[in-house]
């Protein structure tokens, strides 16, 4: 009977966050080892779907690089790196595509139709969702900076109730160009700005902006944002991430969060609890 009073507990102190957040767009950036361990995948499913059932209004935008580098690896097309930015020629553009858009994408939706929410999977080619340019053409080769960013289609999707799952490739306005590889968390900031998200949450795997003795910071603006980068405290992949959440707060979204996606549930236990689990950046 105990067990039972806590579970009811739990779902009361659950109950003013659900009734804030009802109908409202979040964006979540899915990645790192939340994407890849089999039982991490099905946790974050359900907890989306928890989510969508309690009239929340997910749009996932995903990630995909280690399944490239497998897929790159298995059809002996060599890559590299520069800068973090994988050099995409038109070789590993066509890989990127099939990878992104295909397998992880389909697998992400199929997942999420199981556990009993209605996802598609989409691209940012759909529609011309997503357009870009090249960062530099001659250093990365096709790898884009997003130039445009039109929300109609996940808004129309949203209001036919399903959860859109993006993949992070856009078009070029030329013809017959094969498109643009987008880092995946900065394509999160852009989307979840155009679609004035409530919030944008950034699964990854540290548990959120750590300072120089590897605490966690729990609240940053962009001044506290900016003296980090300059001292060298945020570098490296996080870089990306503090500017995506930059990018989305700057542009309408009133939160973003990075969290640690290795916690089970770390998506509930960030949405649904006083405390959260990560760093939160605000305008």
């Amino acid at each position: 009977m105990k067990q039972k009073i806590n579970q009811v507990r739990v779902l009361l102190d659950a109950l003013p966050y659900i009734k804030r957040y009802a109908n409202q767009i979040f964006v979540i950036k899915y990645g790192g080892s939340a994407q890849i361990t089999p039982e991490l995948k099905e946790k974050f499913a359900r907890d989306i779907v928890l989510m969508y059932l309690v009239g929340i209004k997910p749009v996932i935008i995903h990630g995909g690089g280690r399944a490239i580098g497998d897929m790159l690896e298995r059809l002996k097309i060599g890559s590299h790196f520069i800068d973090g930015l994988r050099v995409t020629d038109e070789k590993v553009m066509e890989v990127v595509e099939m990878v992104l858009s295909g397998s992880i994408n389909k697998e992400i939706t199929a997942l999420l139709n199981e556990y009993g929410a209605k996802a598609i999977g989409i691209s940012g080619k759909d529609a011309s969702m997503l357009e870009a340019k090249p960062i530099d053409m001659q250093k990365y080769g096709y790898v884009g900076e997003l130039t445009k960013v039109d929300p109609q289609v996940i808004n129309n999707l949203i209001a036919e109730k399903f959860i859109p799952v993006i993949a992070p490739v856009a078009s070029s306005n030329q013809n017959g160009h094969p498109g643009f590889n987008i880092n995946a968390d900065i394509a999160a900031g852009h989307i979840a700005a155009s679609l004035k998200a409530r919030k944008i949450i950034f699964m990854t795997d540290t548990p959120g902006v750590m300072n120089n003795k590897k605490e966690i910071i729990h609240t940053l603006n962009e001044e506290q944002i900016k003296t980090l980068k300059a001292n060298g405290v945020i570098d490296g992949g996080m870089i990306p991430k503090v500017d995506a959440c930059l990018d989305a707060v700057n542009g309408g979204v009133m939160k973003a969060h990075i969290i640690d996606g290795r916690i089970e549930h770390a998506l509930l236990l960030e949405i649904f609890t006083s405390e959260g689990v990560g760093t939160v950046i605000k305008s």
